[in-house]
């Protein structure tokens, strides 16, 4: 996995491309299935265990579910609505991806990009550990079956690393699953990517489903392209059109509304393509 650098005031990628083997169900239950937490007509409370600052404004955030072998009960490419209280304290509602799967059992995680100006931001930073959080779900259009599709195109920019990051794991920790993955990851600045080391540690934990090296670089050494996701970009790194591939997109609306037309320029057609 390649990230790649820019020059101030350009826009960052990073362009991974990997050759991931998938196939059977991602999580074979036993007769006796865990406990699945989520209601997607009712919140419900989950408490905040730990809290790790990753930069100054991104934290990763540790919840408990009720019992040591609860899971949270989300499909593979769906998300979550968490609720909270802006610095008005009036209740907002926002979706969310956890960047765990329900391999992970007695918890979920949310690695969350707060913003100076979010509602939900505000919530966010001011949560402490030992706080509870109000969940709903699942939520979502995206199903994931393992061999759905050859192969998939991911085309991410800022905090839309997470549902992506969510399907890239879920293929690679399936050892049945062949689904190739080709992922292209935007950012307007180094410091602005999220999920770095968990990235680099995909590669690093999956040297042999022929994954690319995800080690990030600092910005001076830096051998990839800058710049906005263009078309030459997608041509080198996604799939190409064709019946059996998909192209997923998940940025802000700037990046989703011209990734859609550089899709429809090359060729995929509105089947081929999804939007979180």
């Amino acid at each position: 996995m390649d990230f790649l650098a820019t020059s101030e005031g350009q826009l960052f990628v990073g362009v991974a491309v990997g050759l991931i083997a998938v196939g059977a169900a991602y999580l074979l239950f036993s007769s006796n299935k865990p406990k699945v937490c989520l209601n997607p007509e009712k919140f419900k409370e989950f408490k905040l265990v730990k809290k790790t600052q990753l930069s100054h404004n991104v934290a990763k955030f540790k919840f408990a579910l009720p019992t040591p072998t609860s899971v949270l009960g989300l499909p593979i490419g769906q998300h979550i609505s968490c609720r909270g209280k802006d610095s008005q304290g009036e209740e907002v509602i926002k979706p969310y991806t956890p960047t765990t799967l329900d391999s992970d059992v007695g918890y979920f995680e949310l690695v969350i990009k707060m913003y100076p100006q979010g509602r939900m931001s505000h919530h966010f930073r001011e949560m402490r550990e030992g706080d509870y959080l109000a969940v709903k779900g699942p939520k979502g259009r995206f199903k994931y079956q393992p061999g759905q599709v050859r192969a998939f195109g991911m085309l991410a920019g800022g905090s839309g690393i997470t549902p992506m990051f969510q399907v890239a794991r879920a293929i690679l920790e399936n050892p049945s699953d062949h689904t190739k993955v080709h992922l292209i990851y935007a950012n307007v600045t180094y410091d602005d990517i999220l999920l770095k080391d968990e990235l680099d540690g995909l590669a690093k934990n999956y040297p042999d489903r022929q994954y690319t090296n995800a080690s990030i670089q600092p910005p001076e050494v830096w051998n990839g392209g800058v710049g906005f996701v263009s078309k030459e970009m997608i041509q080198a790194h996604c799939p190409a059109p064709a019946s059996d591939i998909q192209v997923l997109r998940c940025g802000p609306p700037p990046m989703n509304k011209a990734m859609a037309g550089h899709l429809e320029a090359l060729g995929y057609s509105a089947e081929m393509q999804f939007q979180f």
